[in-house]
């Protein structure tokens, strides 16, 4: 079914009376205070998504203090040490009356004297060996009178033999290349000799130990 709605518009009013006017300011006014309210939701709105797409600034900790360092530093001294001073030696002062009497004793029996003074450069070589044989034969035979000798060393000549620290170095001498501290290992090649007696005759008193060979007058 079909309705037919007709609009009659002689029944708007063509005059605006006082009450026409008061409800035509009301609904300017709240039109008024809709967009207010709009334009400040608008506003709070893109404030609100001007915050969340900013980054948030998380103001960094102090970077900490740097630790003192300590630096040790090693000093090296040196220190001098003096070394003791040596203890003086002491020369014991020998008579020469022994050593004089000694050399008399080669010359009385082997002419030892006369044999070192003669020169031999005249000579041929048979004679001076056959003086020096003499001179050998009277010499051992004054050595073996008056002194008892032996060997400083029993081994063998050119064994090997090891000194240790320590060693009697009056009765050992080191010869060849001498070098740090012993114990030192080497070759023997002396046996060296030791006086184990002395047999010399006693001086008369007032005999002159220089007159070692007397002069020889034949009569």
């Amino acid at each position: 079914m079909n309705t037919n709605y007709a609009i009659d518009l002689t029944l708007m009013p063509t005059t605006f009376d006082l009450m026409h006017v008061y409800l035509a300011g009301a609904v300017a006014l709240l039109s008024l205070i809709l967009i207010i309210v709009l334009l400040a939701m608008v506003i709070s709105m893109a404030r609100g998504r001007k915050k969340a797409v900013a980054p948030v600034i998380v103001p960094s900790a102090p970077a900490p203090a740097p630790e003192p360092r300590v630096i040790e530093k090693i000093v090296e001294v040196e220190k001098i040490v003096h070394a003791p001073a040596p203890e003086p030696v002491i020369l014991k002062e020998a008579t020469p009356d022994a050593a004089l009497q000694l050399l008399g004793l080669l010359q009385k029996e082997a002419r030892f004297i006369d044999f070192i003074k003669e020169d031999i450069s005249a000579y041929g070589d048979a004679d001076v060996g056959i003086a020096a044989r003499v001179v050998h034969e009277g010499c051992n035979r004054a050595i073996n009178e008056h002194f008892s000798l032996a060997s400083v060393r029993s081994e063998q000549e050119g064994a090997k033999l090891t000194l240790p620290q320590g060693f009697d170095a009056a009765s050992v001498r080191l010869t060849g290349n001498i070098v740090g501290t012993a114990p030192f290992t080497g070759t023997l090649v002396h046996k060296g000799w030791k006086v184990t007696d002395v047999r010399l005759p006693k001086l008369t008193q007032g005999h002159n130990a220089h007159i070692v060979a007397p002069a020889e007058v034949e009569l």
